[in-house]
């Protein structure tokens, strides 16, 4: 892969579909299809594996006390569409949104939140391409962790858009709150933990 987390395997103006996505190997990266296109991102590294357990951990912990809805970690795929696969860090989905869109192999349609973890490699991606398929397919939330600056961009739909993305950061002791989780506070300090 010459270094680079993503390659595009098919000739110009060839699209992937579905039917091409359940072919690709089961090689510990992610496969992702994204307007039929193939990207490839490696297994992930130790301050992302740290950052997703500690959201997946409090959001859960949430979860167990309000049983509004799920959280999943990934690999686990999101079909937006026959050529829009994804596979995000983290999704969630109220118990309402379940019922329409999960299915005994995969979310088929659109989850309320979606979580990416960043890295040099997929920060393109994440701000640009991932973040106007969401914006498209009608997720309510999207938050881009960035784990070099211990940040949080978070997204959140306004109308038929995202409006601008709100900036929160550990340094700074910001907590994060969402209309999704009523009464949860992440303070940032939490999500970038390490273990003593």
């Amino acid at each position: 892969m010459s270094g680079r987390d993503e390659m595009k395997p098919t000739g110009a103006g060839v699209k992937l579909t579905y039917d091409d996505f359940v072919q690709f190997p089961d090689d510990g990266r992610r496969h992702e299809l994204i307007d039929g296109e193939h990207y490839v991102t490696p297994s992930p590294n130790t301050s992302h594996q740290r950052i997703v357990s500690n959201l997946h951990w409090l959001i859960r912990s949430y979860l167990q006390t309000r049983p509004i809805g799920e959280i999943f970690l990934a690999r686990f795929d999101v079909v937006f569409s026959n050529v829009d696969i994804v596979e995000p860090d983290l999704l969630y989905m109220s118990k309402a949104r379940a019922a329409e869109v999960l299915t005994p192999q995969h979310v088929r349609g659109t989850p309320e939140l979606v979580v990416e973890i960043g890295s040099p490699g997929t920060r393109r991606r994440d701000e640009t391409i991932k973040r106007r398929l969401y914006e498209r397919a009608g997720v309510t939330e999207y938050w881009i962790v960035d784990p070099e600056l211990d940040l949080i961009r978070v997204y959140r739909r306004s109308g038929e858009r995202f409006g601008r993305a709100i900036e929160l950061a550990s340094e700074a002791g910001d907590v994060l709150t969402s209309e999704l989780f009523p009464g949860l506070e992440l303070p940032l300090a939490s999500v970038f933990t390490e273990p003593r």
